[in-house]
C-alpha cells in the first residue's frame, strides 16, 4: 500500500498561503476547532491548522452552459418535449432529445452533423411529398 501522506485537493487550501486573521477571527478559528470531532480534527492537522480557513468564501457555481437562445440543455428538452404531439414521449426518446440538446450546447461537431442532415432530410420529404 501506498505511505503517501493524504494531500487535499489544492482547491481545499488557499493558495496564497495563511492569511492573517484579526483576533476575534483567530478566536473564532480556534473555537471552532475545539468544538470539532476527532475525526475532522485530524482532516485539520493533515492540511495544517495555519493553512485551514473555515471563514473561506464559497467556490462559484459551476458554469451554466446555455446556447444561443439562452436557454440550458434542461429547458431546451422540457420545452421540445412539452411541444411534441405524441401522448407520451418514451424513455429512449426524451434520452435522445436531450443527448442531441447536450450536444448542441456543448458545439459538438458530431451534432451539428446531425442536425444539418435533420434539416436536409426534412427539405427532401417536403419537395418529395409536394410532387406527389
Amino acid at each position: 500500500m501506498d505511505n503517501t501522506p493524504f494531500l487535499p485537493p489544492s482547491s481545499m487550501l488557499d493558495e496564497s498561503g495563511p492569511r492573517d486573521y484579526s483576533q476575534e477571527e483567530a478566536e473564532h478559528k480556534r473555537f471552532l476547532y475545539d468544538r470539532m470531532n476527532p475525526r475532522r480534527r485530524k482532516f485539520i492537522d493533515r492540511i495544517g491548522y495555519d493553512n485551514w480557513d473555515p471563514f473561506a468564501a464559497p467556490k462559484e457555481p459551476m458554469d451554466i452552459r446555455e446556447d444561443v437562445t439562452k436557454r440550458t440543455t434542461q429547458q431546451l428538452v422540457r420545452e421540445f418535449l412539452q411541444s411534441v404531439q405524441q401522448e407520451k414521449p418514451s424513455n429512449e426518446y426524451a434520452r435522445g432529445a436531450l443527448e442531441c440538446a447536450l450536444g448542441m450546447v456543448n458545439h459538438e461537431e458530431k451534432y451539428r452533423g446531425i442536425f444539418d442532415f435533420c434539416l436536409w432530410y426534412h427539405t427532401l420529404l417536403t419537395r418529395e411529398l409536394q410532387k406527389r
